[in-house]
């Protein structure tokens, strides 16, 4: 298992993290929207395949320790955000996916969990992406944002997301080839 996301293809990418269980919270923190803020983005979840989504971004208050400005390519949305998405699989507490609305097109992003002992595994998926270089640009806000729900999971202090996006985001780009 990689700390990194893996590049599947020029539409997806995936990643793995070995989570502290048990499932059953691990599933309440992707599919309860007030739990899902604490870490990524809130709103409703209406949990049946077809059911819609909401994925309210607060980038910028999910951490209460000092932070960092947004870069430059975000700060016109001031951390908030706004998308939703149609259910496409739910089968708590192992499998739920969902649609991801961009404007004209739809990506999909879907969780897959696995016990192993007392730790949950978390594989996570985005796919149907338009290019690699849209694949590039979600691989440093799901690596924050993973590493952020490895805090509320093991209880500890929510680190800054725009420092630590900012870090991923600069690790990808080197890593994947991306020179801005």
């Amino acid at each position: 298992m990689s700390e990194y996301g893996q590049v599947l293809d020029e539409n997806t990418v995936r990643f793995e993290r070995l989570l502290p269980g048990p499932i059953g919270r691990v599933w309440e923190y992707l599919v309860i929207g007030n739990k899902r803020a604490e870490w990524f983005c809130g709103g409703d979840t209406d949990l049946k395949v077809g059911g819609r989504i909401q994925m309210l971004f607060d980038n910028d208050n999910l951490s209460d320790l000092p932070d960092l400005e947004p870069p430059e390519k975000h700060k016109d949305k001031n951390g908030k955000m706004k998308f939703a998405g149609t259910i496409t699989r739910c089968d708590p507490p192992n499998v739920f996916a969902h649609t991801w609305e961009f404007g004209e097109y739809a990506s999909e992003v879907s969780y897959e969990l696995t016990e192993q002992g007392d730790q949950v595994l978390l594989v996570l998926t985005h796919s149907r992406l338009q290019s690699s270089e849209d694949v590039l640009s979600v691989c440093g806000g799901w690596h924050s944002h993973l590493e952020l729900l490895d805090d509320v999971l093991e209880g500890r202090k929510i680190r800054p997301y725009w420092k630590t996006y900012r870090h991923y985001d600069a690790e990808y780009s080197a890593r994947l080839g991306r020179t801005d």
